[in-house]
């Protein structure tokens, strides 16, 4: 730092200065704090179910610290980032992704809009930091292609990481740039073999049809994660899903029932014993499961499985209104940014048999990613329904040209 000589005399009148302003001065830094604390999102309460144990109370420690940290020094920070990762990850175990995914957006973009010294090592590594969960919160709100972009500009600031790697999988598997999608979760796995990367690894093996590899790569990652965690119990959900999906009823139920017992009323595992027992028709008791999950977070899935169990069971009057509150949910999803066009696809396609409006958002999310092998699979079965068995087929191909052996995509060559 360079030395400065104040005269005598100039140090007098910033002496008097200093102290005639100083009130002025006080009232205007206690301004500014208190106009940076009402533009930090409110953390939302959780449901007692789902505080497990200490994990609820570090959560609002957290948040505390960070918010009395930017009432002092409103130019601070890694508070934001911090305030960011505590709002992704509540989305996630809350199911309140219209308040949390917008709060995350809104305190990267306050820190992103700081400026950096790229010279500095900390600065640069914030910035990749708060660039790597922009890319995370759009690829949660579905917005791939700004993921993709986000992902690629944090790359350039730090090549080493792991977690980056992840995200430039992720995204490039939702555009269909498979053969990328690799080469990403092959760099991810070789410099940090750990719960994401194996679980990157599964989802890959699954889409070019190595299931048995799937699951042993993901039963890996489960290993790999702290007993109790959230994200080994979304690991754990996952694989149990992956069980379900190709017919392995006993090893799904398993899979969710461990995952209770680490952490109980898992909502996403109780969804996914009411799977279970909708593939065995047991109506009752997997709508038991579903009205416990739902009456602890508002996921817009437990839902969509109430409807189908209404419409199995002849009950035309709690469907429609199931439904209805199913439109309601996705279209404040999509009011907050989130891009529902697929699910909506899907819905009017399955629930409300309704093709043409399925069709409608269908070909939107076809145009942002046309290479993507589930958009394929779900316009070609639009199209079959539609009676349109030309463009089916050619929709038909483009969903199976990764070898996967899902049995929905199989199934349309039937």
């Amino acid at each position: 730092m360079k030395n400065t000589i104040i005269s005598v005399g100039l140090m007098a009148i910033l002496t008097a200065s200093l102290f005639s302003c100083k009130n002025e001065t006080d009232q205007t830094v206690a301004k500014a704090g208190i106009g940076m604390v009402e533009k930090i999102p409110q953390l939302l309460d959780r449901n007692e179910k789902i505080q497990y144990g200490k994990e609820w109370e570090t959560v609002q420690n957290i948040y505390g610290r960070e918010r009395k940290t930017l009432m002092g020094d409103p130019n601070a920070k890694e508070p934001w980032l911090n305030l960011a990762e505590l709002f992704i990850q509540e989305a996630r175990v809350t199911g309140e992704h219209p308040h949390y995914y917008p709060a995350a957006l809104q305190c990267l973009e306050a820190l992103l809009a700081q400026s950096f010294d790229p010279k500095n090592i900390k600065d640069t590594d914030l910035k990749f930091r708060a660039l790597s969960a922009k890319a995370g919160v759009e690829l949660s709100q579905h917005e791939f292609a700004k993921a993709l972009t986000t992902g690629e500009e944090a790359l350039k600031l730090n090549p080493y990481n792991s977690g980056i790697y992840g995200v430039l999988t992720d995204a490039n598997v939702e555009m269909g740039n498979y053969a990328k999608a690799v080469e990403m979760a092959d760099k991810m796995v070789s410099i940090k073999p750990d719960l994401r990367s194996y679980s990157r690894v599964s989802y890959l093996r699954e889409i070019h049809g190595d299931v048995p590899g799937a699951i042993e790569a993901l039963t890996m990652a489960v290993e790999a994660g702290a007993p109790g965690a959230d994200n080994t119990s979304w690991a754990m959900v996952t694989l149990g899903n992956l069980y379900l999906e190709y017919g392995k009823l006993e090893e799904a139920e398993k899979v969710f029932l461990t995952a209770l017992e680490a952490r109980p009323d898992y909502p996403f595992a109780l969804e996914g014993l009411a799977a279970v027992e909708i593939e065995r028709k047991n109506y009752k008791i997997a709508e038991q499961h579903l009205e416990k999950a739902k009456a602890i977070i508002p996921e817009v899935g437990f839902y969509e499985n109430l409807a189908v169990i209404y419409k199995a069971t002849g009950r035309d009057a709690e469907y429609k209104r199931t439904i209805d509150e199913v439109i309601e949910m996705m279209n404040d999803d999509a009011t907050h940014g989130h891009n529902m066009d697929l699910e909506f696809a899907n819905v009017y396609h399955e629930l409300f048999n309704d093709p043409d409006m399925a069709m409608t958002f269908a070909l939107k999310e076809y145009t942002a990613r046309p290479d993507n092998i589930d958009v394929n699979g779900v316009l070609a079965t639009i199209y079959a329904a539609k009676g349109d068995q030309k463009k089916a087929e050619e929709h038909r191909v483009k969903a199976l040209r990764t070898g996967s052996k899902k049995p929905e995509l199989l199934a349309l060559n039937n």
